[in-house]
């Protein structure tokens, strides 16, 4: 999207820095300043050009060009300034990066460099790796590499209000996907921009990185998040997940994205306090933009093919961390066979999550047989073995597991036995309630939950004693199966 024309083009090709000793400076660094006058000294006795980023009169005494466009600095990749680089028929031969008197001596050939400056002082950024120029920086000399349609936009149109006429929002104000914007959410990641992520159902439309990427960027997401969105779009495409299901069904369900390994805190999510509210941008922009690729890509939108009765503002976006470093069990990604250390994504069909209050309980027996009884009500008391579950144990809850011993597997198994119900308390009819298994079951004792249907993920504050439940949709081959996919760089 954009408000004016864009400018296509191909990389450039810039002329190879003259021969002699070339300097990068800007004037708003203070090593720069300080070593102004010893670049004068070098203007005079040696052959040197200053490749200024700022200001075309900055180094004074010196011979400048003018690189406030940073064509030079950019494709000649400096990092940092003053970089002083020695030059021969084209080819960088030395170089010296902030100020060092001996390496700039050595390098020059000069002797008696700034005998009144100190003896070294590092560098500063170079304006042409300066984040927020970076995705304008691309654009202008990488040449584009995009290949998704233009929208224009007049001047005056507003772009919100373009984006929400055009049905791309999920009903809240999102970011303008402009070429830079996309450009550099790309830099995220190290696929390429036309591979093929998914095929997106109900339209079965191919997805790229660079479609994921555009959502991304909708969704609020910072490049670091874009890994992390693209396993996502995995899972959910996958068959097992079966995400056409998912919209298609009328219970208020959608995709639970929960991130394990270290990926978790090198981009800032949470698993503590307010773990499923507001307030984190990984949280929300991550599974923001996993429903807006489904919605924008795939043409799943409420009222068309997703049919949902009530939904749940889960749907907008639900995605967490699991409090692996405070758990007392293995992550939920090693139920799925992911190694220790490995950052994945298990995406989980469920609804909306529902509060299990014990304030009582310090003692495990006692704790579980509340949380059965709470699991027990999960969608329907007399309805079992349909629906998986994902029980969020909060810190205070887990600690009276942990004092007493309880491994995840064990806690399991115990709620699994509190939970087989007598037939004769589930067949229709029982207890004056119509709903319920069919009357050929009476005789049986049956299960709430299938083999491996409930899952436990740890998260919350540290204040509380309180858990967590989040039921699921249809499971197996009817419905959908939880999906661990490891995230790639």
């Amino acid at each position: 999207m954009q408000n004016h024309p864009a400018t296509e083009g191909s990389a450039q090709t810039v002329p190879a820095l003259p021969s002699g000793l070339v300097a990068f400076v800007k004037r708003e660094c203070p090593t720069c300043s300080l070593v102004a006058p010893v670049l004068a000294r070098l203007a005079g006795e040696t052959t040197l050009t200053v490749f200024s980023q700022d200001d075309p009169s900055f180094p004074p005494g010196t011979p400048i060009v003018d690189d406030r466009s940073l064509e030079y600095s950019w494709h000649h990749g400096i990092e940092a300034v003053p970089t002083l680089f020695r030059v021969r028929e084209g080819e960088i031969v030395g170089r010296a990066i902030g100020w060092h008197r001996g390496e700039w001596e050595e390098l020059t050939g000069v002797r008696g460099l700034g005998p009144e400056l100190p003896e070294w002082r590092p560098a500063c950024g170079s304006l042409s790796v300066d984040p927020d120029r970076q995705a304008g920086l691309l654009v202008r000399f990488a040449g584009s590499k995009l290949c998704a349609r233009r929208v224009e936009l007049a001047a005056l149109e507003d772009e919100h209000e373009a984006i929400f006429e055009r049905g791309w929002s999920d009903g809240l104000p999102v970011v303008p996907p402009t070429e830079a914007r996309v450009m550099r959410m790309l830099q995220g990641t190290t696929r390429k921009p036309d591979e093929v992520v998914a095929v997106v159902p109900p339209d079965l439309v191919e997805c790229t990185v660079e479609k994921v990427a555009i959502n991304a960027v909708m969704a609020g997401c910072k490049p670091e998040y874009l890994p992390v969105v693209l396993a996502a779009v995995e899972a959910a495409c996958s068959e097992a997940f079966n995400i056409h299901g998912v919209l298609a069904t009328t219970m208020p369900v959608g995709p639970i994205i929960i991130v394990n390994g270290p990926i978790r805190r090198a981009i800032g999510m949470n698993s503590g306090m307010n773990v499923f509210g507001q307030g984190n941008r990984a949280n929300l922009a991550i599974g923001r933009a996993l429903q807006l690729v489904v919605r924008n890509v795939g043409g799943g939108r409420p009222g068309e093919v997703d049919r949902a009765t009530h939904g749940n503002p889960g749907k907008i976006a639900f995605c967490f961390a699991e409090d692996e470093e405070g758990s007392p069990w293995t992550p939920l990604s090693a139920e799925f066979g992911a190694s220790a250390g490995t950052s994945t994504i298990v995406l989980f069909t469920g609804e909306g999550p529902r509060c299990i209050v014990d304030q009582q309980s310090r003692d495990p027996e006692s704790l579980a047989r509340s949380l059965a009884a709470s699991l027990r009500t999960l969608h329907h008391p007399k309805l079992v073995m349909v629906f998986d579950c994902l029980l969020a144990v909060g810190p205070e809850h887990s600690r009276v597991f942990r004092e007493a011993g309880w491994t995840k597997q064990r806690l399991i198994a115990r709620l699994d036995e509190l939970l087989r119900i007598p037939g004769t308390e589930l067949v229709r009819g029982a207890g004056g309630i119509a709903e319920g298994v069919p009357e050929h079951l009476a005789g049986a004792t049956l299960p709430k939950f299938r083999p491996n249907g409930l899952r436990i993920v740890h998260c919350g504050g540290t204040a509380g004693l309180f858990s967590m439940m989040i039921g699921g949709w249809a499971s197996g081959a009817i419905g959908s199966e939880p999906v661990m996919k490891e995230i790639r760089p």
